[in-house]
């Protein structure tokens, strides 16, 4: 596996933003931690942190949006590659300089991380780099908007002569799920339209009773300038199979918008024990996820492949958790915001929180999705619950729902 996939930065903020929310312990942002494993480059955490967004903001193209490099989260989308020679590899294989292909999935990412690290950096106390960070990340939002919108889905990126990938101008792979979860995800259309545009569109040409595909319509010939996704046979592997692994972006995205009967849909279409009677189609451990199911141009759609290889469990159960039954940490305590489908009646749930054990009910009196939540039998605003500060070590939550 070859080296600069120019999305790999941003999910160490993430990563480390998630840390700081689930353990409050702000202290590992001081621990010095070497550059390439290299002994003598130790630098804190929050160095790299900050060397992470630069990295973004140093590789720009001509759209203002990030350089893709070798590829992004799709490493199947080698946009500088332009592999003609059979038995390369395309994870390793450049042969562009890099300067013109760009990936809006990249810009999504850019943006969630951009707003993560300006809450990390207010937590360490500091003044102008949280505003930095933000007008970043907004500004990104912008581009997006400007030169990632297809009207009515997301464009998935710029190839090496400056042409839309994932745009209805495509012959083929029109539309990717990767841009329509992340950009969504990450926050970008909520307020004007764009994010429930895009969900549409992924219901409309994306979404089958086995999952959600990756691109649409699937690619018929190898393409020089589009790299490995284009390798496959229709319906297979990146080429319109089914990636279980960015479907929870579609189901977080989906509860972005508070619609949670279509976000636990999408998780029934490829939850492997829901599969279980369709056992001779699927073909798969119901007890695993898949990497990729067979999509609808495959002649076995349906049909799972690779259990075990794959990410799709962690960002199931992140989404799940945290999106649809809405139970997430925050910097200031355990944030309560379901968002369940209308056939609900509510659900229990117990999570152990900074040394604290939660008891969580929650109850539907409405359709909605507003919820009001008392502590131990009190009222409180929002649905952020503070830690206890009387050292208390269980609490009662009980959320209504409306």
């Amino acid at each position: 596996m070859g080296c600069n996939f120019n999305d790999d930065p941003h999910w160490l903020i993430l990563g480390v933003a998630a840390y700081l929310k689930e353990t409050g312990d702000v202290s590992i942002l001081d621990e010095p931690v070497p550059y390439d494993n290299q002994p003598g480059s130790e630098q804190p955490l929050y160095d790299h942190l900050q060397r992470c967004i630069q990295y973004t903001l140093d590789r720009l193209g001509p759209h203002g949006l990030p350089l893709i490099g070798r590829a992004d989260w799709n490493d199947c989308l080698n946009l500088n590659c332009f592999s003609d020679t059979p038995g390369q590899s395309f994870q390793t294989t450049t042969n562009k300089d890099g300067k013109v292909a760009e990936s809006i999935f990249i810009a999504g990412l850019f943006v969630l991380a951009g707003r993560e690290l300006a809450d990390i950096a207010e937590r360490r106390g500091l003044a102008e780099e949280p505003k930095s960070y933000r007008a970043q990340a907004a500004k990104m939002e912008g581009t997006i908007h400007q030169h990632g919108w297809d009207g009515e889905w997301f464009i998935r990126a710029y190839d090496d002569f400056g042409r839309k990938v994932g745009s209805k101008e495509c012959s083929e792979g029109k539309i990717f799920i990767e841009t329509q979860g992340f950009c969504v995800l990450a926050g970008v259309g909520l307020d004007d339209g764009m994010a429930a545009k895009s969900l549409e569109s992924v219901s409309q040409y994306l979404a089958t009773e086995h999952g959600i595909i990756l691109q649409q319509p699937a690619y018929s010939r190898y393409y020089l300038e589009l790299g490995e996704i284009s390798s496959y046979p229709p319906g297979y592997k990146e080429n319109a199979g089914i990636f279980c692994h960015n479907n929870p972006w579609v189901m977080i995205a989906e509860t972005r918008l508070g619609n949670g009967d279509r976000a636990h849909d999408y998780y029934s279409r490829i939850n492997p024990s829901a599969r279980e009677p369709i056992s001779d189609l699927h073909r798969c451990e119901p007890y695993v996820y898949a990497q990729m199911i067979a999509g609808r141009d495959a002649p076995t759609h349906g049909e799972a492949k690779n259990s075990w290889l794959t990410g799709t469990a962690a960002w199931n159960y992140y989404a799940i958790t945290q999106w649809i039954l809405g139970i997430r940490t925050s910097y200031d305590g355990l944030q309560v915001s379901p968002v369940i489908p209308k056939n609900w009646p509510g659900f229990k749930a117990t999570r152990r929180f900074r040394g604290v054990t939660y008891h969580i009910t929650i109850e539907r009196a409405g359709a909605g999705k507003h919820v009001a939540l008392e502590v131990d039998g009190v009222s409180i605003p929002g649905d952020i619950v503070a830690p206890p500060a009387d050292g208390r070590t269980e609490i009662w939550v009980k959320g209504t729902l409306s």
